[in-house]
């Protein structure tokens, strides 16, 4: 089978590690490599984002990246500029498919489905759509718009309903796909998956100092799930806290979020006790999540829930919210604990409790990780995408 996956914004020759399929091009890369491995051609369309980017490139046997150039890229334009680059974008994917038509096209998010619909247009070929995240679950989450929201909000439930197939992340966005007019049966939670050779509870851990570690994952901008965590730790005094995200180690004291954090820090009494750390890259995330006791998410807002599943499939057990992708990951009582968000006190005393019962937090990180390993390998999540390609093709023959 012939596959065009069509991610607009991705940058699989320079990859972000990132939450779902909007920012996580490892994951991505990983996902052609399965579905190449299986024995089909996949070609990846992405915007030329920066001038020395080759017009082709392989990025593994059977995959192939090409860069469209859809003008200059504005630095930070997010949704509002690759909306305005559309049409740039979808042309010359509709030339290219003339002359050689894929199978099927796979969209990641609203704007590489709308170019793709629009190249696909008059060809016959089905589209494949994956939105990641949805404006109007983003609006009601009261996720941080960005200048093109207004038009997401508008422009994502014609895509859906255009698309052959619709992909969700998790079981709450079928809901919400419906409620946009899409058909239930056209749609099919398929998660993000995770690298279960890189994530394994086996390996190296990173240094600890002798204290029972809590790590966190988040963009520092995210104040109130954050001030949770840090009211929580007041309450657990034994322990450490490793924040995660934000931008480079060095470059913290200039972040106006991280400043707001540690003078919270401050006025509660423990910035002894907690560490951010930055930026992480990709590569040292395994060794950090096997030193840490629990991963942590206070996040009202995680479509996917990437950082708790890498903690999972490393064998650490995650105390999550019940929301999004963390609803569907975490099996509450078996791999880790699933709370309510803006709930310190009682964070705080499920961290305790576990903290306390050494053979318990072994067996949930044993069952994290054999849950992981079972749902979640990006073999197991590239032959579930092959099914729906699969359908798409035989409905639209």
């Amino acid at each position: 089978m012939k596959i065009a996956l069509v991610a607009q914004d991705a940058t699989l020759l320079h990859p972000r590690s990132g939450s779902g399929p909007d920012s996580d091009d490892i994951g991505l890369s990983e996902l052609t490599r399965c579905l190449a491995g299986q024995g089909h051609q996949v070609t990846v369309y992405a915007q030329k984002d920066q001038p020395d980017l080759p017009a082709q490139a392989e990025l593994h046997d059977g995959v192939r990246v090409e860069h469209i150039d859809s003008g200059p890229v504005v630095a930070g334009g997010g949704d509002a500029d690759l909306l305005k680059r559309v049409p740039a974008f979808s042309g010359p994917l509709r030339s290219s498919w003339a002359q050689d038509r894929p199978d099927v096209v796979h969209a990641l998010r609203w704007t590489s489905g709308l170019a793709a619909l629009a190249a696909a247009r008059d060809q016959g070929i089905p589209v494949v759509q994956e939105f990641s995240s949805l404006g109007v679950t983003e609006r009601r989450d009261r996720v941080r718009p960005d200048g093109a929201a207004a038009a997401r909000i508008r422009l994502e439930p014609a895509i859906g309903r255009s698309a052959a197939a619709v992909v969700a992340t998790h079981s709450a966005e079928v809901s919400d796909l419906a409620s946009l007019g899409v058909h239930r049966s056209s749609i099919r939670v398929i998660p993000w998956g995770v690298d279960t050779d890189t994530f394994t509870p086996e390996g190296p851990a990173a240094q600890r100092n002798g204290r029972p570690r809590l790590l966190t994952a988040a963009d520092l901008s995210q104040q109130a799930a954050l001030q949770t965590l840090l009211r929580a730790l007041t309450k657990v005094p034994e322990a450490e806290l490793l924040v995660v995200g934000g931008p480079d180690r060095l470059q913290l004291a200039d972040d106006d979020a991280y400043r707001a954090l540690v003078g919270f820090a401050g006025t509660l009494g423990i910035s002894d006790r907690v560490l951010f750390t930055g930026k992480i890259e990709h590569q040292l995330m395994p060794a950090l999540l096997r030193s840490a006791d629990l991963v942590l998410s206070t996040c009202q807002y995680e479509p996917s829930g990437t950082t708790s599943l890498q903690a999972m499939a490393c064998g650490t057990p995650v105390i999550a919210p019940p929301v999004d992708g963390h609803a569907d990951a975490v099996v509450d009582g078996t791999t880790g604990i699933l709370i309510p968000p803006e709930r310190p006190a009682l964070l705080a005393q499920r961290i305790r409790q576990l903290l306390a019962h050494p053979m318990l937090l072994e067996a949930y990180g044993v069952a994290a990780a054999d849950r992981v390993m079972s749902r979640y390998s990006w073999d197991r999540i590239a032959g579930e995408t092959l099914a729906v390609y699969d359908k798409a093709v035989a409905l639209a023959a």
